[in-house]
């Protein structure tokens, strides 16, 4: 599987909302997470879009969460970056058992990614954290 550098902006700017606990401007999310601006922008409006994530204009506005971190996926957000996954062409004859592999492979890499939620995530890193203390990255 390959992921895109949008889908890793958007699981950045997901877990920044996911750890926050009030709006984040795009300016933070952009900042913390290594994020061009305007790409950043356009990511948040199209998480937006999808119902992920929800936003208020102004001063005391920003962008949270939808719904809580531990009922959005990592399947979640990859679909909306990246997509339906486009269907492979046929494969030959002498070839033709890889499509099952293939059907497999699609099929455990999506339980695994719907299973892992936004706070598996943040309970996962504030675990390492506490355990790596200063070292973590």
């Amino acid at each position: 599987m390959r992921i895109s550098a949008r889908t890793q902006y958007a699981l950045g700017a997901m877990l920044a909302l996911a750890v926050a606990d009030s709006p984040v401007h795009a300016e933070h999310i952009a900042a913390t997470q290594d994020i061009p601006r305007r790409f950043c922008d356009n990511i948040l409006l199209q998480l937006r879009r999808a119902g992920l994530i929800r936003s208020q204009r102004g001063p005391d506005g920003g962008y949270w969460l939808a719904r809580p971190a531990g009922e959005i996926a990592l399947a979640d957000v990859i679909r909306v970056t990246e997509g339906a996954e486009q269907a492979l062409r046929p494969f030959s004859p002498a070839a033709a058992p890889l499509a099952e592999i293939w059907d497999r492979l699609r099929s455990h890499e999506n339980a695994l990614l719907s299973e892992i939620t936004l706070a598996d995530v943040v309970t996962s890193r504030d675990s390492s954290n506490g355990l790596a203390g200063h070292d973590a990255p």
